[in-house]
This record gives structure tokens, C-alpha cells and sequence, in this order.
């Protein structure tokens, strides 16, 4: 009937006040917090280092979280498939940028990641009405390996600790190149059909 709303009674709505939207907000929250810590006492303080590592490991671990709970539970949002990208991408992009500009991080380590995730987010909206483009494997396994590489980056490492830093770091930058390689191809070939 003319003036009815879309939305079907029977149907639940989801509140965009629920756990998994809450532990995004509070990854997103935990961004200048991390910042602060990191940049406290010109950048290289131990006590401040490991403290931006543990706020940073927290800001992780709430997105291994959010995504699976927003599933397992129904609570998936259009906040929250909006909101997540954003506050990973902020996570990470801040802690690059943040690494570079300290030196403990060439720039070119940080532009590599970073136009790498710029492009596929904008390849994702730009082809989003052939469907969205799901996460890989090999995706979800460079997101791993560079969290975990940048978290050893934030903490004070010197010596073989700092060596295993840098082959996570190397091993970051090919998934990140490759995996954004496939993004293009997978996108190209959902145009062709």
C-alpha cells in the first residue's frame, strides 16, 4: 500500500547499540589513545613503547572480535559493516604513520601498506553494486601478519628481536602487494560477467 514502510513487521530490527558495534567504537576510540602513548617522551620511552603496544594489541584483538560476534550472534549492522573498515584501516594507518614519522619505519614501508588498502577500499565501493568482494584468505592472513609485525615495531626491539620484526614486516609487504593484486583481478573479472 502507498505510504507503508518498507521494513516487514515480522522481521527483528537489529540495534545499532550491541556488543560487536561497541567493541568497533572502542577500536576506534583506541586510536588517539595509542597515539598519545606512542608519541609520549619524544616517541622512545620504554614504559610509553610497551604501553602503546598494549593499547594497540587491545585494538586488535577487538577486531578479531566484533565481526565474529556480529555473525554469530545477528547483530550485523549497516553502522557496523561501515564503522569496522574504517576503524581498521585507522588502526593501522595511524600506527604506520606514526612509526614513520618517529624512524622507526621507512615511509616507504608506510606508503606501500597504505595505498594498497586505500585502493582496495575504493575498488570495493566502486564495484560494490556487482556484489562486495569478500575477504580472502590470503587477505585475512596479511591483516594478521601486518598486525603483528607493526606491533613489533611499536615495541623497543634491538638486535634478533628487531630482525624477526622486519622478516614479519617483509612478509606484511609481499601479502599486502599480493593480496591487493588479487583484489584488482577478482574485481576485473566481476565486471566481465
Amino acid at each position: 500500500m502507498p505510504g507503508q514502510s518498507d521494513v516487514d513487521p515480522l522481521v527483528p530490527r537489529v540495534s545499532v547499540v550491541n556488543v560487536a558495534n561497541l567493541l568497533t567504537g572502542l577500536r576506534i576510540v583506541l586510536v588517539p589513545v595509542f597515539l598519545v602513548a606512542l608519541f609520549v617522551a619524544d616517541g622512545h620511552q620504554t614504559y610509553w613503547r610497551v604501553v602503546a603496544f598494549i593499547v594497540f594489541a587491545a585494538a586488535v584483538i577487538t577486531d578479531r572480535f566484533d565481526g565474529a560476534i556480529a555473525r554469530s550472534y545477528g547483530m550485523v549492522t549497516e553502522f557496523g559493516k561501515l564503522a569496522d573498515p574504517i576503524a581498521d584501516k585507522a588502526l593501522i594507518g595511524a600506527a604506520l604513520v606514526g612509526l614513520s614519522i618517529l624512524g622507526d619505519l621507512p615511509w616507504w614501508v608506510t606508503v606501500v601498506i597504505l595505498v594498497r588498502e586505500i585502493g582496495v577500499t575504493l575498488l570495493r565501493l566502486a564495484v560494490i553494486r556487482g556484489g562486495v568482494i569478500p575477504a580472502s584468505r590470503g587477505g585475512k592472513l596479511k591483516t594478521l601478519v601486518q598486525a603483528v609485525a607493526i606491533g613489533l615495531f611499536v615495541l623497543p626491539l634491538h638486535g634478533l628481536w628487531l630482525t624477526g620484526a622486519w622478516v614479519l614486516m617483509w612478509a606484511a609487504i609481499v601479502l599486502t602487494v599480493v593480496t591487493g593484486a588479487d583484489y584488482v583481478v577478482s574485481a576485473v573479472r566481476g565486471a566481465r560477467t
